[in-house]
């Protein structure tokens, strides 16, 4: 077997052996998380994901390795984003606690679904269209512009979303009280509850932002626009991919109370994302930004965006100054 196919058989049977761990032993269903399990959780999904980046530093050299660390360190900054939107949905259709666990993982795991399919299709597109690179790269300039300038008052609202609209046109569901269930069978129909519409909102809305991030990491790991993708670079996309996604659900635990701490985070997110715009562009003119240097800005980026942050909260619109009663 090549070190790549190695890593492949390794990263496999890793994720397999942690899902059944998570699943098994640190997710029982209709339990509470709180702050401390998930966070125990979180360093569980931080630690295998760092302890597979230095597997792959030893089988297949520092250059896959540095691709993967980065790519993982900027699809979970993006994290910050998904959850919290998933907040917002969670609040929208009032989930209970013991619920929310359940439905985040199911929600999670549909989403990895979609998102290897995207994959896949983008993976393909690009091979064959290698110029649809510069097109994403647009695309990441207008998002971390839109980003960067994004107003706090501009909240996502669940119920005004095309997703949710769809679900209402389409699928037959109720608002009984769902207690734990995701379907209903009433007088010889199957009524879907709010659980269910949640789990496919979650899953719709990651894919949604899969749309700057996957591009984002393929333009991370591959060498040049019209170099085909090798064995190495498809690992780093999955991998970094599927390791980010599935400690979400950790992660929102542990963050959902303190999310809105880190007002400056976009800006920090905006910029990497300009910069990786960037970064597709000028490769139409043979310039080619190493990943050594990506990672530096993805870090010194996000860094001082969560820093500022701490130091320097935003005022809400008609709050009082701090020396005030």
């Amino acid at each position: 077997m090549t070190a790549t196919q190695i890593s492949y058989l390794t990263f496999g049977i890793v994720l397999v052996i942690a899902l059944i761990f998570d699943l098994g032993l640190m997710s029982k269903k209709n339990t509470t998380i709180t702050i401390k399990k998930a966070l125990y959780q979180t360093l569980f999904w931080v630690g295998l994901s760092v302890a597979f980046c230095i597997f792959l530093w030893f089988e297949d050299g520092s250059k896959v390795a540095t691709k993967y660390f980065t790519a993982y360190l900027m699809e979970w900054s993006l994290s910050i984003d998904n959850i919290f939107v998933f907040i917002l949905i969670f609040t929208y259709f009032k989930v209970e606690e013991k619920d929310t666990g359940r439905s985040l993982l199911i929600g999670i795991l549909l989403a990895i679904v979609f998102r290897m399919i995207f994959i896949a299709l983008g993976i393909e597109l690009i091979e064959r269209f290698h110029w649809i690179l510069y097109f994403f790269g647009f695309f990441l300039l207008y998002t971390g512009y839109k980003l960067f300038f994004q107003k706090d008052n501009e909240e996502f609202n669940p119920g005004e979303t095309k997703i949710y609209k769809f679900i209402q046109k389409y699928l037959r569901f109720t608002n009984v009280e769902p207690k734990g269930r995701f379907t209903i069978n009433h007088n010889g129909k199957v009524y879907f509850t709010n659980l269910a519409i949640v789990v496919l909102m979650l899953a719709a809305i990651d894919v949604v932002f899969a749309l700057d991030s996957i591009p984002t990491v393929v333009s991370l790991v591959r060498e040049k626009a019209n170099i085909p993708f090798s064995e190495d670079d498809i690992l780093v996309i999955y991998s970094s991919n599927i390791f980010a996604v599935l400690g979400l659900r950790s992660l929102f635990f542990l963050l959902k109370g303190a999310v809105d701490q880190f007002d400056y985070l976009q800006q920090g997110i905006a910029v990497v994302l300009i910069f990786i715009g960037i970064k597709m562009l000028i490769e139409y003119f043979n310039i080619h930004i190493s990943i050594y240097i990506s990672l530096a800005v993805i870090v010194a980026s996000l860094a001082t965006s969560i820093v500022y942050s701490i130091y320097h909260k935003r005022k809400m619109p008609g709050a009082k100054p701090d020396h005030l009663d």
